[in-house]
């Protein structure tokens, strides 16, 4: 019983967090959605969309609303991998080499346009993402917790750009995007930008320790070995479809199971239902495939093939 109380008071937090966020961001809430339960997860994620719809907002509002520390970096061809891991320097006064800690060492990450940086830094950062620490000159610097990169990227606009390979875009547990508002929403944003800044009005209702404490208590959600074989199976059905060129890994899984458990943690149970790996399965098996030519040419997208597959696998009764 007490083990609920706990998961009921962390889904208040939760709430809380994205009421704060929501000041921001506009009609938005299963993206919002999308981000915490990342978050929670010990992930990263990448959002892909056109410019001006809110990425980099949403998780600058995500930061301000758990308290975490936020560093941004706008990708391009010039920024080094040490701009990123950080370098060692002589001291002015002693002479001594000492670390001067790169864009890393941060609670949030934004990774603006990554596609638009170079595949050597691109390799240093999903480096960082990996092992959340840095090696400089043989010294290891870990990273502060929580950590997470939110990176985005335009998927218009190729020329000059660096396109994410599918070994690295792996690394990233969820990709998503956010869409247009409707014109009613986006009446809604400009007349909230008008003369002030919504940002401003965005407070912390929770710090680094509750979010690790939070994480923590993700990884002791309840998960049924019915549960778990749906999971598997989900991701199996990517392997055996003739539309796929390219199936998810057994990394999918695993990524299937966290973003699950923290969803049950946002509901405020203990436990995993088929429905939460159901609803994660898009924003995490998506960007982890490569569509057969035949899909390609029947215009199907890895969102509309994800669907059926979905459909067609059984979901069990768990008691």
């Amino acid at each position: 019983m007490e083990k609920l109380q706990n998961v009921e008071q962390e889904q208040e937090v939760c709430k809380k967090i994205i009421a704060e966020m929501k000041k921001v961001i506009v009609g938005k809430d299963e993206q919002l959605r999308l981000l915490l339960i990342c978050l929670l997860s010990r992930g990263h994620i990448l959002i892909e969309d056109v410019p001006g719809v809110g990425k980099t907002t949403a998780a600058s509002a995500m930061g301000r609303a758990t308290g975490l520390e936020v560093k941004r970096v706008q990708f391009t061809p010039d920024v080094m991998a040490t701009d990123i891991s950080g370098f060692t320097a002589p001291d002015a006064k002693t002479g001594e080499f000492v670390y001067k800690p790169g864009v890393c060492m941060t609670n949030i990450l934004i990774a603006d346009e990554i596609n638009r940086t170079s595949p050597k830094t691109q390799s240093a950062l999903l480096e960082v993402m990996e092992e959340r620490q840095v090696t400089v000159d043989g010294v290891t610097y870990g990273l502060p917790e929580p950590f997470m990169v939110v990176a985005t990227q335009n998927p218009l606009g190729y020329v000059g750009t660096y396109p994410l390979p599918e070994a690295q875009l792996d690394r990233f547990l969820m990709k998503m995007s956010m869409g247009y508002p409707s014109a009613e929403e986006e009446m809604r944003i400009i007349g909230e930008r008008h003369g002030e800044n919504p940002m401003d009005s965005v407070e912390a209702v929770s710090n680094p320790d509750e979010i690790v404490a939070m994480q923590q208590v993700v990884e002791q959600i309840h998960v049924d070995p019915a549960v778990l074989n749906y999971i598997v199976d989900l991701v199996c059905a990517t392997r055996s479809s003739a539309l796929v060129s390219l199936a998810a890994s057994p990394r999918a899984s695993l990524a299937l199971l966290r973003a699950s458990c923290a969803a049950a943690l946002l509901d405020g149970r203990t436990y995993v239902i088929p429905r939460d790996a159901a609803e994660m399965y898009e924003a995490i098996v998506s960007h982890r495939i490569t569509l057969a030519p035949e899909a390609k040419i029947e215009r199907m997208t890895a969102a509309q093939l994800l669907e059926t597959l979905k459909d067609a696998v059984k979901t069990p009764i768990v008691k």
